[in-house]
């Protein structure tokens, strides 16, 4: 049985509290896997086709970070990028035309949906039970339903605008110079932890905000459905 996964995941937030504003978020693979698993939603295809910049709040930043993040490093394969960038609905079951199954060489007939039917003997096709489905980002292992997309342990700097990078030092100061930060002993930090309530918010507001951050854990801004 499959070890129960923590129900919150912990990040630290640098506010700058001058501003009332969170500069950037550092965090693990655990939170970037939930930013990430967004795309994997159907809005991910809206993202693609309508174009980052035409996208509503933060959503096209996470798609844009997905495209940036290096591959072979941090992705847990080529294959993960493929199907976050162009998601696809993703079925677990196959079905199989009682008449038509390949027992002499012959024509087989399968299906991945339960309501469709034979082109041959207009059958309704039947649930196979001994087929497998083998998701393509497990390298070959069957898909438990708790795969990762970040391969291995890794610290990353969350934007307010949801915008996911590699947490190195220059990236940091260039990042203070930006927003005029003279002195890091001025910032704050705070270490928080996101459950299921802060993730539906995060959602909520990546389709609505350009700073997201300060609008969920700091409450910088009033939620435009509020309004």
């Amino acid at each position: 049985m499959a070890a129960t996964k923590p129900t919150t995941v912990s990040k630290k937030l640098l506010i700058d509290p001058k501003s009332d504003r969170i500069l950037f978020a550092e965090a693990g693979k655990d939170f970037v896997d939930f930013l990430f698993y967004i795309m994997s939603l159907p809005v991910g295809t809206v993202v693609r086709l309508l174009g980052k910049q035409r996208t509503v709040g933060c959503l096209g930043n996470i798609y844009e970070s997905i495209e940036n993040l290096n591959d072979y490093y941090y992705m847990k394969s080529a294959a993960t990028k493929v199907i976050l960038l162009k998601p696809m609905s993703k079925y677990t079951n196959l079905y199989w035309c009682k008449n038509h199954q390949n027992y002499n060489g012959g024509t087989a007939y399968v299906a991945n949906h339960p309501t469709a039917a034979c082109p041959s003997c207009g059958h309704y096709f039947m649930k196979s039970n001994d087929v497998l489905f083998v998701n393509p980002t497990n390298n070959g292992v069957p898909d438990s339903g708790e795969e990762a997309l970040i391969k291995r342990p890794a610290t990353f700097m969350i934007m307010d605008d949801l915008v996911v990078r590699p947490m190195y030092t220059n990236s940091i100061i260039t990042l203070l110079d930006k927003f005029n930060i003279k002195d890091v002993n001025d910032l704050e930090e705070k270490t928080i932890g996101v459950g299921v309530n802060e993730a539906v918010e995060l959602l909520r507001a990546s389709m609505q905000s350009k700073t997201v951050l300060t609008d969920v854990f700091l409450g910088g801004k009033k939620k435009s459905s509020e309004v």
